[in-house]
């Protein structure tokens, strides 16, 4: 499945002093896994500060530049990031969001799809429990948003040294093969940054050459964004060989 993300449908999130832009580059084509693109308007946030349960996440900055938000339950830290940084962000590790700069800023947000375990929602009375809790659920005035914006913008001390959980692609080195089909450079972002569950590698696929040879995984699924040049996707079927132009953009 491709797709471009000039062609995927645009959302707004507007709440207090949270405010972007998002799109859904996978939808529902992914299963365990999935994509958003998120431009975040000058100088505001891009969700409310929040701690994942079970998903791990991991962010890549395109363009533009801010802070990562992250709280460990006492401190509230702030981490200068801009183009070119990967973040991970694992479950019940540490509450996180961004902050955007005076130019905005525009990263994909790779996160797990996971089920809610435990959950019971009741859509006729309003409510959902989990274990000995419950809460209201679906009043306009309760959605996380609209009261994350009644509390305001988290205080943050001046900006701190980045933890390992933050890298700039530039300081993680690349493994090169250059074979007779396959010539590629990647550099393991996600392994770089601590990522556990999931991963995130950016590939730099050599002039007229493979990125990896042919194969079929059986167990994992895997989201390809291109972010710089074009090329072919190759699909092996059963009439044979089926090729697909990608460019700057395309989504597979």
């Amino acid at each position: 499945m491709t797709s471009h993300w000039d062609d995927v449908r645009t959302s707004r999130g507007e709440r207090g002093h949270i405010a972007g832009t998002w799109q859904s580059l996978t939808g529902r084509d992914s299963r365990t896994i999935g994509v958003k693109r998120i431009r975040v308007d000058p100088g505001m946030w891009s969700t409310p500060l929040h701690l994942e349960g079970a998903e791990e996440e991991i962010f890549y900055v395109l363009a533009g530049s801010g802070v990562s938000v992250q709280s460990d339950g006492d401190d509230t830290l702030g981490y200068d990031v801009g183009a070119g940084d990967c973040l991970v962000h694992l479950a019940l590790e540490n509450a996180h969001t961004l902050r955007a700069g005076d130019d905005g800023i525009d990263v994909l947000a790779f996160g797990q799809r996971t089920y809610a375990g435990g959950v019971t929602w009741l859509p006729r009375a309003g409510v959902a429990w989990l274990g000995e809790t419950w809460a209201p659920v679906g009043a306009e005035e309760d959605h996380p948003w609209a009261r994350e914006a009644a509390a305001g913008p988290a205080e943050i001390a001046e900006t701190s040294t980045r933890p390992s959980t933050v890298v700039n692609v530039d300081d993680v080195e690349p493994v090169e093969r250059n074979g007779v089909t396959v010539g590629r450079r990647v550099r393991n972002l996600g392994r770089a940054a601590g990522s556990l569950r999931t991963g995130l590698r950016l590939s730099e696929v050599l002039p007229g050459k493979l990125n990896a040879p042919p194969h079929c995984h059986s167990a994992e699924e895997e989201i390809f964004i291109v972010l710089e040049g074009d090329g072919d996707l190759l699909l092996w079927e059963e009439s044979g060989i089926v090729e697909h132009p990608v460019r700057t953009g395309s989504v597979v």
